[in-house]
């Protein structure tokens, strides 16, 4: 199985909203749930797993992710089952088999119950991630944020390529891990996001630290970004942070 690219090769793909695109991966291989999962983030999507039926059924109720990268073989249900259950709830969604059963009659069969593709283990990761974007773009799901574009929330401006941050025309310098921060922020604006998806997407998905970490690094973004300014980052108690423009 390859490693992710050193560098993005494509423009990331959004919902049409601008949020992140939503993909929830089920395999019953902790390993490979790793591995997808961290390309996915990488990609710039929200990523939920689950290692069997019941459960991806349960977080595709409560994620309601755009697509599914479905393994055939779980260990309660067959994916053919699940997918009888997604389609069920989200006629639209994108499905992505992925399976180690590589006969004909078997991705025939897949095809037939509804899934959109199906790719085979071992697989390449560029090639499950160019499947999942063709199959996004045909149902009309997503945009694609231009290379080199400008997250622009009113005066604060990112320009990711550069990596450089400005607010009322004004340099800011920040921290690798500021500078992620905030990106997540400016992509998700008047969004209130949880400390725990902020760590799940700066931190990674994987991040074993505790909350605080995050109340840290948002009080170090408001020294710099917000001092001098009327407030752009406002915490929603009980709920996380919002980015949004500020008002005198």
């Amino acid at each position: 199985m390859d490693t992710p690219p050193a560098a993005r090769p494509l423009p990331s793909l959004t919902r049409p909203d601008g949020t992140p695109v939503r993909v929830l991966v089920v395999d019953d291989e902790p390993d490979l749930l790793e591995v997808l999962a961290g390309v996915l983030h990488y990609e710039g999507w929200e990523v939920r797993t689950a290692a069997d039926g019941a459960s991806a059924l349960t977080a595709a109720r409560d994620f309601q992710p755009d697509a599914v990268v479905l393994d055939i073989m779980l260990p309660d249900f067959d994916g053919l089952s699940v997918l009888r259950g997604l389609r069920d709830r989200q006629p639209g969604i994108c499905v992505l088999f992925l399976t180690a059963r590589d006969a004909v009659e078997d991705r025939i069969a897949g095809l037939t119950a509804g899934g959109d593709d199906y790719v085979t283990k071992p697989f390449s990761l560029e090639e499950v991630l160019a499947r999942l974007r063709g199959l996004l773009r045909r149902a009309g799901m997503t945009r694609q944020r231009p290379e080199g574009a400008l997250l622009t929330v009113g005066d604060l401006v990112m320009d990711e390529e550069a990596r450089e941050v400005t607010r009322d025309g004004q340099t800011v310098e920040l921290s690798p891990t500021e500078f992620e921060l905030l990106r997540y922020l400016l992509r998700n604006p008047r969004r209130v996001l949880s400390k725990a998806q902020i760590l799940d997407h700066v931190w990674s998905y994987d991040f074993g630290g505790r909350a605080h970490i995050v109340e840290l690094y948002i009080s170090y973004l408001r020294k710099k970004i917000d001092v001098g300014h009327p407030p752009m980052i406002h915490t929603v108690r009980g709920a996380g942070y919002v980015l949004k423009p500020g008002t005198p």
